[in-house]
């Protein structure tokens, strides 16, 4: 399943990468801490994720593709939360300190070691399947607004109502599991601007004066934020003539989409003439992002990512993980878009925003 090709920096990086780039936003620690002292930041955060594992063990046990998955998912409860535990003790245990990065894979690592490898697929694909058959009328209606600034504020819009589907997060886990999520409930409930971060009009005017050549676009979720958010955003690039690259993951994590389900979904949405309701998508690519994680470390992309986003002009992280998380401050070689929702009570006390807050920034080259 994982991608054997050695991972390289992602080209669009400012150099030099080794000084000017960290994969997190959130610092956990700073140098004069003790370090074997776990800080309150740390244990914030471990305590975030102990929170998860009631969810990802639930997730598990109803994995009819594992053996024994019952048995199975205790262990993987067990394993993770001792290792969190342990973090608090001490957190150089398990190759740390933690960080986002670490922590999230530790609990990858430990569910593949079991033999699950995509505990979240059922789940995927009943999200898909809704999504698809909203995807034409949320085209139709962006289509239907004649006004540029408009419409590219109502896709902006959709690519954050699409972003709640996230079962990262405890809190939406439940709000999922009791409710279901609407999309459009989500684009009407969207918090009112300004956002946290809110750099939309800058972009609105740059979108009236220029197209760009060529876009990559790290995606996120699957079901509504990918079908129902990104598409129709790359759908609107490609009409204007910008080239795009969907970089998706290699391997599944959460419910992301992988880059051969984000292949399928676009096979599957294409009209008769194998068009994207009625746009031309043969300057659509989907690319292997070499990712195995809802977090992404754009220092470590896998080389056919990199050497086909060498000359984009736009580079759209998107999601709480990638966008926000790891790479809000990614200082990019060319325009850089970072958009998400804001899904952790810890992360909306880091901006001082809300819960469910939205994050928008625009840089420009």
């Amino acid at each position: 399943m994982e991608s054997s090709s050695p991972r390289v920096p992602f080209p669009l990086l400012q150099a030099p990468v080794e000084s000017t780039y960290r994969a997190c936003t959130m610092q956990y620690r700073f140098p004069s801490d003790d370090p074997r002292n776990a800080t309150p930041l740390e244990i914030q955060w471990i305590d975030l994720y102990l929170k998860s594992v009631p969810s990802f063990k639930q997730r598990a046990e109803s994995d009819t593709t594992v053996p024994d998955a019952p048995a199975k998912a205790e262990k993987f409860a067990q394993r993770y939360t001792s290792i969190l535990e342990e973090f608090k003790k001490n957190p150089e245990s398990h190759g740390g300190p933690p960080d986002c990065i670490l922590l999230c894979s530790l609990r990858d690592i430990i569910l593949r070691e079991l033999g699950f490898k995509d505990i979240f697929k059922m789940l995927k694909d009943e999200e898909n399947a809704k999504a698809m058959s909203l995807f034409e009328g949320v085209v139709r209606r962006n289509d239907e607004i004649e006004d540029n600034e408009k419409r590219a504020e109502n896709l902006i819009r959709g690519i954050l109502a699409g972003n709640i589907f996230d079962l990262g997060s405890a809190q939406l886990v439940e709000v999922f599991a009791k409710d279901g999520m609407s999309f459009l409930a989500s684009f009407q409930n969207l918090l009112s601007r300004p956002w946290v971060i809110d750099d939309l009009d800058t972009f609105k005017d740059k979108w009236t004066k220029q197209s760009w050549e060529k876009a990559v676009i790290f995606v996120d979720n699957s079901g509504a934020d990918i079908i129902l958010g990104i598409l129709p955003f790359a759908r609107e690039l490609l009409r204007r003539g910008t080239k795009v690259i969907l970089a998706a993951n290699d391997m599944p994590s959460i419910n992301d989409v992988t880059y051969l389900e984000l292949v399928e979904i676009i096979n599957k949405l294409k009209d008769e003439n194998g068009k994207l309701a009625g746009v031309d998508v043969s300057d659509l690519l989907v690319v292997n992002s070499g990712n195995d994680m809802p977090v992404i470390d754009l220092s470590r992309v896998s080389p056919e990512l990199a050497y086909m986003a060498n000359d984009a002009d736009l580079v759209v992280l998107e999601g709480n993980g990638r966008g926000i998380e790891t790479n809000l401050y990614a200082q990019m070689k060319c325009d850089s878009i970072k958009v998400g929702m804001v899904k952790h009570l810890e992360v909306a006390q880091f901006f001082g925003g809300r819960l469910y807050d939205c994050v928008f920034k625009f840089n420009e080259a």
